[in-house]
């Protein structure tokens, strides 16, 4: 077996094919040099911070193929200017090899404008920051969707979701302040449909029923009768309901007597609705009425004044006597007697009264 390995013939063929691989092995690598160029190496220019216009220029006299990609947009260099390269400038490359080149565009890159329409207006803030524009004017206009966002505007024109805009650009917004209160509803009565729609949103109402007398529904048909009635007082955003006929109000009155009947209910007719809410009334006692306490008085003694007696006649001792008991006996005497004008001569003088 071994004798038979070592044979020569087996040992010229082991030479032959290790020749014929070696030689198949230094062909394809000597392909490769000539097919790849190499050690035929081109060194990178540098282009930094030149025009993309130069940077090609440059590249293209190198033998060097290129590729330009936008970069983020950057308001401190020149627009256009390039500020990557790679492979980074000074490397060797083959020839042929593509250059990447990052460029400062002219301006922010173009971003959609979301739909923020009738959304609050916090959100629809925060999604224009979030892509990057800016909110500028803010102008409030009557509107039943308080705080909402009504429309967008830019450069003075309206601006409709999904447009393209520069990044950071400023837009306009109309916001909501909310109803408006006691508008005067207008007199639609002689109108036609179409008029009388137009007057209802010109005014900030809402257009209600629409109830034509044949059903066919024609603008051209003239308003006979609508509620609420003109001149009530209503706020923004409130419906008006309208009937039309062919005829003139003029000869729809038998019609509108009776929907007056139905929507005109005077206010005396309509019976006080009971407060089911109201609990119990509280009343508040009325104060007691104290006793007033009375000062003691002080009684002062009467003064009796003195009697004057009248001197005895000295001739008519028994006379005199019946005439005195006679005086202190009878209290009203019917002539008057000397002691009243004593009495009233006395009154005006002031006596000291001593109280023990």
């Amino acid at each position: 077996m071994l004798k038979s390995l070592f044979h020569w013939k087996v040992l010229l063929n082991i030479l032959l094919a290790a020749a014929v691989f070696t030689g198949l092995v230094w062909l394809t690598f000597r392909w490769l040099e000539l097919h790849t160029n190499h050690g035929k190496e081109i060194p990178v220019p540098n282009v930094m911070n030149k025009s993309v216009h130069d940077a090609i220029r440059i590249l293209d006299d190198s033998g060097l193929d290129y590729e330009v990609d936008s970069f983020k947009f950057d308001p401190k260099f020149r627009p256009f200017q390039v500020l990557q390269i790679y492979p980074a400038p000074g490397s060797r490359v083959k020839d042929g090899r593509t250059i990447i080149l990052k460029v400062n565009p002219r301006t922010w890159a173009q971003v959609s404008v979301p739909d923020i329409l009738d959304r609050y207006k916090g959100l629809a803030f925060r999604q224009l920051e979030q892509v990057g524009l800016k909110v500028g004017d803010t102008i409030y206009e009557p509107s039943i969707q308080r705080d909402a966002i009504l429309r967008m505007t830019y450069n003075g024109t309206a601006l409709k979701p999904g447009t393209l805009l520069p990044r950071f650009s400023t837009i306009g917004v109309v916001i909501g302040a909310g109803p408006k209160r006691n508008i005067t509803v207008p007199n639609l009565v002689g109108l036609t449909v179409q008029e009388a729609k137009a007057v209802i949103a010109q005014n900030l109402f809402e257009v209600g029923l629409v109830e034509s007398e044949d059903g066919k529904q024609d603008e051209s048909d003239i308003v006979y009768y609508q509620d609420p009635a003109a001149f009530d007082v209503r706020d923004q955003g409130m419906q008006i309901d309208i009937w039309s006929s062919k005829k003139t109000p003029a000869e729809m009155g038998a019609k509108i007597s009776q929907l007056n009947s139905i929507y005109r209910i005077r206010l005396e007719e309509v019976p006080p609705m009971p407060n089911y809410d109201d609990g119990p009334v509280y009343t508040e006692p009325a104060p007691r009425a104290e006793p007033r306490q009375e000062a003691p008085k002080t009684e002062t003694p009467r003064t009796e004044a003195p009697k004057t007696e009248t001197p005895k006649p000295a001739t008519k001792t028994d006379a005199s006597k019946p005439a005195a008991s006679k005086t202190t006996a009878d209290p009203k005497p019917k002539t008057q007697t000397t002691t009243t004008p004593a009495k009233t001569e006395e009154k005006p003088k002031a006596r000291k009264v001593v109280v023990e």
